[in-house]
């Protein structure tokens, strides 16, 4: 899910010293657009076809090729895709969908919109995904999903989630967001459960600007989401003005616009084709970084586990102050200052006013999303980063760290 970027600072802000060589902002997560994309976005707009047509249909069936299912849905956001997944799944106003703390804002808001209520188990502190024993001390008689988050792009422990969920028949929906290229003992993100919802906001691993995936397991799932996904009408709009003549729709659900245009997968499509070349460029910058911070006192991510693949979608640091001397904001206004521009993936959802005040929760009743929300801040790493950019974040973040 994405986090706002950070700005450059107001000049009142910045801090007296600097060792900046950059002469533009490295603006976090600006993805890799190539000539393919612009031609195939000019195309669609010379064919017409601007909505929902062709090409979103031809990115669906690369998608599921590429995650080797049947059943996938394109939708205008992975926000779209978490509210339909739970909407398919069966919620009802009062059942309880367990999930992490350390998320974007959406993968709760979703379960708050599909009627249910969210309930939040604590992270593992290591992995940073949520904690499957957590998970287990939460389960009611009210519980009827769980909607796990392979945080950064690293999978969370699916044997035991797979095992919670069908001891006590709950629903599995994946938050597969930072997760495309995810895999977990062979088998990939977003398949494992019933549901897998995808992102390709334009600071994730593929872009369309704006956009999202379901994968299903029935087809049943897949065809109410269609309809759910477009007003709840029975018939994709674009089929309805193909030269086979005029197609009459019946509204069956009161359903949402979450379609995706052509204009995005037509980027997409593309995107995809390079998925493998822009997971071995970041697997390289992660790979660098590790070296050049190993001697900082900062806690890096741990290494990916055995057996899984890691989609290498965030790196991410914590900054504890107690060792390095400064903040974490401190940080991230040096880096700022440095030209470099960085996130925070996340602050717990707790720590926000809304779900404070509607739910109750406080921090600390999640004690490791809580210290990591703190601490952290994510790097650049992202396929448009050249060899001068990550040399460039490096030296920003030792100088800080350093001096």
């Amino acid at each position: 899910m994405p986090a706002p970027p950070i700005s450059p600072l107001p000049s009142d802000r910045l801090p007296a010293k600097s060792r900046c060589t950059r002469k533009n902002f490295l603006v976090f997560g600006s993805p890799a657009i190539e000539e393919a994309e612009i031609r195939e976005v000019v195309a669609s707009m010379g064919s017409g076809w601007l909505g929902t047509g062709p090409k979103v249909a031809q990115f669906e069936r690369d998608f599921g090729a590429y995650k080797k299912v049947q059943h996938s849905v394109a939708v205008n956001s992975c926000t779209a895709a978490l509210h339909l997944g739970l909407l398919a799944a069966g919620l009802q106003s009062g059942d309880e969908v367990i999930t992490t703390p350390l998320t974007f804002c959406a993968t709760v808001n979703a379960i708050i919109h599909a009627g249910a209520t969210p309930v939040l188990a604590d992270i593992d502190p290591v992995t940073m995904n949520i904690d499957p024993t957590q998970v287990a001390a939460r389960i009611t008689t009210k519980t009827r999903a769980i909607v796990p988050v392979h945080f950064a792009g690293r999978p969370c422990e699916m044997d035991a989630l797979c095992s919670l969920a069908a001891a006590h028949n709950l629903k599995l929906i994946e938050d597969c967001a930072h997760a495309i290229e995810t895999e977990y003992k062979g088998r990939k993100a977003g398949t494992l459960g019933d549901f897998g919802c995808f992102s390709f906001y334009v600071t994730k691993n593929i872009v369309t600007g704006e956009g999202g995936m379901v994968l299903t397991r029935r087809e049943e799932d897949a065809a109410r989401i269609k309809v759910l996904a477009l007003h709840g009408m029975s018939k994709d709009a674009w089929k309805r003005f193909k030269d086979e003549g005029y197609k009459h729709y019946q509204v069956v659900e009161c359903g949402f616009k979450y379609n995706m245009m052509d204009l995005q997968a037509a980027i997409g499509i593309h995107q995809l084709k390079r998925i493998e070349t822009y997971w071995l460029h970041r697997q390289e910058i992660w790979h660098r970084y590790n070296q050049a911070f190993a001697d900082l006192p900062v806690t890096l991510p741990s290494a990916p586990e055995a057996d899984t693949r890691h989609a290498y979608h965030l790196y991410t640091i914590l900054i504890d102050e107690a060792k390095t001397g400064i903040s974490r904001d401190q940080f991230l206004d040096a880096m700022t200052v440095e030209n470099i521009g960085i996130g925070v993936h996340y602050l717990s959802i707790p720590e926000h006013p809304y779900y404070q005040q509607t739910f109750g929760w406080k921090p600390e009743d999640c004690p490791h999303a809580m210290k990591v929300g703190r601490q952290t801040v994510s790097l650049p790493l992202s396929a448009k980063l050249t060899d001068d950019d990550v040399e460039d974040v490096i030296q920003a973040v030792r100088h800080i760290l350093k001096a």
